[in-house]
């Protein structure tokens, strides 16, 4: 019998049975179809041995007057600008205490207590302490007059610290340690952290675990918003916006060890708002864009409420005859979400409906008009605009709007939204991978819930390939993402480093393992047994960076649908399924193998650093065996 080329349809598919998917694949890991083959996707690694605090999520890269590469990101505890592989705090300043912070320190306990009247701290902040003395021990002057990340806050009044040395290590103080550190202590607080994952309401489940009694209520409203940032670039400075909270000013010629402060402290501020979800700056028309703001003299913030700087300046907010500010509010839903720019126009997102928003000129300046209700969206990172179209995930479904809004079939929701943690819904990121024509979606499943002791953090990631028209997916944990365009490599955020991605097949040096399955193929309608006697190859290895490229290609053979994901034997049906796994370097032109059943699955897998593959159309020395 002549040898049975195997083609299968591109992408995963695993919304229908394994059994009406036949042709199809139905699993996959670091797996991409380029051209309706599939490949390994790349490799990444370190984009600098220097880390951040926190854990990132926004990523903004632009480039100075002078050529510049900034990399601006943002996380629950600081803000930095990055260039030349190196991270600068530049985190706005909330307060300063003078001459006015008191220290008391315990025997044989490295915690120091901090009095300072009014503080306004949470833990997490960080404060940088100045002008202190020794407390008369092992606690010196160098111990206390440094950065410190505060522990806890006992009162309005106190807060507690760790003590370390300049190395970083714990010290423990002493007897002689009595001291309040003199009367010349300042203090200088950065503003205050934000949450680093979700939790939210009032009553029982309200915060972590443990926060009260059994059954107790909360005493106040929990916060549920994750600190997400938005941001983007005035000329070569920069403005960032922790949402829910003020804008502040980076001013590039000011120095890279210079802070952000609050656009109301900048000359010429006018009626600038205090608090707003996200700021943009609109490319064609040079206005600065404070979404979900509070309204002129009120401090108090209306989640539907658009306001507009003057053109070309950052400061000026105050509406007159001569200038170009004002507001909008949106008429439909009850929340902004996240406003994403294309080339003709802002589209704004809300919980519950889409605006288009566009520059009409004087004496409006802007218009706004709907577009859509009773859609849904993730969180403010699940948008993602690729030229004029935006793509982003919703509740239970894809979404894609090109001038209309319609839903994207997908081959894959069930596997997405079936193990997802809504708990944590504003973690979902989305980006571009413009190199493969694809948005992805990072997201935390279920699986790594911190219900069910996992971290909470994004662990999985979806992608949709707008070339190819195809779903595929894999396990990957990255907070923040950012495609390439002024740099070489796109950029992922995850465990306090940046990671260049699509570099390389390794898992920074280590192994990345990758696999793909495919669904059953049968002889005929599954009537007839069927015997694979041999297996031609068609890999190819091109662009691998090891000598000895390998993957393992496995066989499975099953008599009755379920048997090759069911194992277990049952009293009247026999579904055990008979397995041949075979490795396949560059060179391997065929492998015999004996394997009988009346479907088979084909299985790849790489668990090798350094391998480049991609499958083609394998060939198969089939033959029909009989009914029995």
């Amino acid at each position: 019998m002549p040898l049975t080329k195997l083609q299968f349809k591109p992408g995963i598919n695993r919304d229908v049975t394994s059994y009406s998917n036949e042709g199809g694949w139905v699993d996959c890991d670091k797996v991409r179809f380029r051209q309706g083959y599939p490949e390994v996707i790349g490799g990444w690694e370190k984009y600098s041995s220097e880390t951040y605090i926190g854990t990132v999520r926004g990523l903004h890269n632009w480039v100075a007057l002078d050529g510049g590469d900034f990399l601006g990101l943002g996380t629950e505890s600081k803000y930095y600008v990055e260039q030349g592989q190196q991270f600068y705090d530049v985190t706005p300043i909330r307060k300063t205490s003078t001459n006015s912070i008191t220290f008391a320190a315990t025997n044989g306990s490295s915690t120091i207590t901090a009095t300072d009247a009014n503080h306004l701290a949470v833990q997490g902040d960080f404060v940088t302490i100045s002008g202190a003395t020794s407390l008369g021990g092992l606690v010196t002057a160098a111990v206390l007059n440094q950065e410190y990340q505060i522990d806890s806050v006992p009162t309005a009044n106190t807060y507690t610290i760790i003590a370390k040395d300049t190395t970083g290590a714990t010290v423990t103080a002493n007897a002689s340690d009595s001291g309040n550190g003199g009367s010349g202590v300042d203090g200088v607080y950065q503003l205050n952290s934000g949450l680093n994952t979700g939790v939210g309401g009032t009553g029982w489940g309200a915060g972590t675990w443990g926060r009260g009694t059994w059954g107790s209520a909360a005493t106040q409203t929990v916060a549920t918003q994750l600190r997400i940032w938005s941001h983007d670039n005035f000329g070569e400075d920069l403005l960032i916006n922790p949402r829910d909270a003020g804008i502040f000013y980076w001013d590039k010629s000011d120095g890279l060890t210079s802070r952000a402060v609050n656009i109301s402290t900048l000359g010429g501020a006018s009626d600038v708002p205090t608090i707003c979800k996200q700021v943009m700056v609109s490319d064609v028309d040079r206005h600065v864009i404070a979404f979900g703001a509070d309204a002129i003299n009120t401090g108090e913030q209306d989640p539907l409420l658009i306001r507009f700087s003057s053109q070309e300046t950052a400061t000026d907010w105050t509406p007159k005859a001569t200038n170009t500010a004002g507001d909008l509010r949106i008429g439909a839903g009850s929340e902004f979400v996240r406003a994403v720019e294309t080339k003709r126009e802002i589209i704004i997102f809300t919980d519950s409906s889409m605006h288009s928003m566009q520059f009409i000129g004087p004496p409006f300046t802007f218009g706004i008009q709907p577009l859509a209700t009773n859609i849904t969206i993730m969180g403010p990172n699940a948008p993602v605009a690729v030229n004029d179209a935006i793509f982003w995930m919703g509740r239970q479904n894809f979404y894609l709007y090109d001038g209309q809004t319609k839903q994207l079939p997908c081959t894959v929701k069930e596997r997405v939204f079936f193990d997802f943690d809504y708990d944590q819904a504003d973690k979902v990121y989305g980006s571009a991978i413009s190199e493969f024509g694809e948005i992805i979606w990072f997201y935390t499943s279920n699986t790594n819930s911190l219900a069910n002791g996992g971290t909470g953090e994004n662990d999985r990631y979806v992608i949709y390939n707008y070339q190819e028209g195809v779903w595929y997916y894999g396990d990957l944990g990255r907070s923040a993402f950012l495609d390439r365009g002024i740099r070489t490599f796109p950029i992922g955020a995850a465990d306090n480093y940046l990671f260049n991605h699509e570099t390389g097949y390794t898992d920074d040096g280590a192994v990345m393992t990758s696999r793909l399955e495919s669904s059953p193929i049968d002889m005929g309608d599954g009537d007839f047994f069927t015997s694979i006697r041999r297996v031609i190859p068609d890999f190819t290895f091109n662009g691998s960076t090891t000598p000895d490229p390998t993957v393992n290609l496995t066989l499975q053979s099953n008599n009755f649908p379920g048997g090759n994901y069911l194992q277990t034997e049952l009293s009247k049906v026999d579904r055990t399924a008979t397995t041949t796994t075979v490795p396949f370097e560059q060179f391997t032109n065929k492998a015999d193998v004996r394997l009988r059943g009346r479907a088979f699955t084909l299985k790849v897998d790489c668990a090798t650093a350094g391998v480049r593959w991609r499958l083609g159309s394998p060939r198969v020395d089939l033959r029909q065996d009989g009914r029995r």
